[in-house]
């Protein structure tokens, strides 16, 4: 239930998300063709924002690979598109770069139902996103990332301000400036895409933003934890005909073998394009192999060196 009984005062409209964007004004008026474009013109302000985040990005992300590489776990906290942008990020990690699910995290207000039907409701009770950190344990070790287009709801709030308390690495991602919203944090993106062509709807602009930071931070993180080679991925799960495709693919241009050899190493390393790689590319065994990607951190440029230089 709605509740009436607060002071109008409380409201700010005039929070950057909330502002009309005079570029649409009369939308309900336009043609389909004005539409899309008044659409396509704003759609090119989400890239604007994001590189003027850029060394905040890059803070985020040398930060999180240490704390991974320490044994700590990231997560992303939103509500609505918020946390299910976050949750989609999350969940394609293990698929692209076979990592735990455990690994990377996404939690939304309300769970696994407000994926796909709306829970407006939860978003302001701030104490929900502590009871669900610390229902998966969240620690000092791991890594926060709070998302809030508006910088002001208070479940996302809540669990900046607690991951805070705690010392974990806290990092905030939000489309207001800081005079409209301060934010506790370590790192703090600001992604600025100014009022939306529907106003007050975040999941255009600043969803858009948000899911390209995303994809940035996540994919960035991978990297440095060893898990590409050149610009391939080569830690994939091996869990479909399309990702069977791609790992034959992957194996058969960088190794140099056939086909046929490509999926004779896949069976040898269960389905290891990183192993595979290294068995094709140095002639050792799959026990020496393993060894040897052991010895160098799990990373394949510094195993090949190794290969070399004996």
């Amino acid at each position: 239930m709605i509740n009436f009984n607060i002071n109008s005062k409380d409201y700010n409209y005039q929070i950057l998300t909330e502002q009309i964007n005079i570029i649409s004004n009369e939308l309900d008026t336009k043609s389909t063709n004005e539409i899309v474009n008044i659409f396509s013109e704003a759609d090119k302000e989400p890239q604007k924002a994001v590189e003027k985040a850029i060394p905040e990005i890059i803070n985020a992300i040398d930060q999180i690979t240490t704390r991974l590489k320490s044994n700590g776990r990231l997560f992303y906290i939103g509500t609505g598109t918020s946390g299910r942008l976050g949750v989609l990020d999350a969940s394609e990690c293990p698929p692209t770069f076979c990592t735990d699910p455990d690994l990377v995290q996404g939690i939304i207000a309300g769970g696994v139902p407000s994926l796909t039907r709306s829970s407006e409701s939860l978003e302001d009770v701030a104490e929900a996103s502590v009871a669900d950190l610390k229902d998966r344990h969240f620690s000092n070790r791991d890594v926060l990332i709070g998302i809030t287009a508006s910088g002001r709801t208070p479940y996302v709030v809540g669990a900046l301000n607690y991951s805070k308390s705690i010392n974990a690495l806290t990092i905030s991602i939000s489309s207001v400036p800081e005079s409209d919203s301060t934010l506790d944090n370590d790192i703090d993106i600001r992604l600025i895409t100014g009022p939306e062509i529907l106003a007050g709807s975040t999941r255009l602009k600043a969803g858009t933003a948000t899911k390209m930071a995303l994809n940035i931070i996540s994919t960035s993180v991978m990297i440095k934890l060893d898990k590409v080679y050149g610009n391939r991925m080569i830690d994939l799960s091996v869990s479909n005909d399309k990702l069977m495709n791609r790992a034959i693919g992957i194996i058969s241009d960088i190794g140099s073998v056939d086909n046929e050899t490509a999926v004779q190493l896949l069976k040898k390393t269960n389905g290891s394009v990183k192993l595979s790689l290294l068995i094709a590319m140095s002639g050792m065994d799959v026990i020496e192999a393993k060894q040897l990607l052991s010895d160098s951190n799990g990373n394949l440029r510094t195993a090949l060196i190794k290969v070399k230089s004996d």
